[in-house]
């Protein structure tokens, strides 16, 4: 049986541009793609804290060290300059592997500077 499991998450970024008259995607700085083990061109979910919209693109990569998440094309409609997103990756693999798999999670500042990596999501308190 294959599982699709969190492969990486941008949690909480800041977006910091919208360019509807762009061809598509979202740009995300270089160094937060590398950081989290996105491939440019790869398949990105985007859940938008600040207004609730789910929606899917492709990351491109952004100026190394810009704190750039631009929403692009018609995803520009979903997003806005200083909504809080979190940007996630899926990867499918078998129940071996997935018992294994330890997801790359990238959490940041408010200038999207990376100020954590961690291979678990933390437990709630009760």
């Amino acid at each position: 049986m294959r599982l699709t499991l969190l492969k990486s998450k941008l949690h909480r970024v800041t977006v910091t541009n919208v360019e509807l008259g762009y061809e598509g995607s979202c740009a995300i700085d270089t160094e937060l793609l590398d950081a989290a083990g996105i491939h440019e061109y790869e398949r990105i979910e985007i859940y938008n804290v600040t207004n609730g919209e789910r929606f899917a693109t492709y990351a491109i990569r952004g100026e190394a060290g810009s704190g750039m998440i631009s929403v692009n094309g018609a995803a520009a409609h979903k997003a806005a300059v200083d909504d809080i997103v979190i940007i996630c990756t899926y990867a499918e693999m078998e129940e071996a592997e997935a018992a294994r798999h330890k997801p790359k999670l990238i959490y940041v500042d408010e200038r999207n500077n990376i100020v954590r990596v961690a291979g678990a999501i933390p437990e709630q308190a009760a």
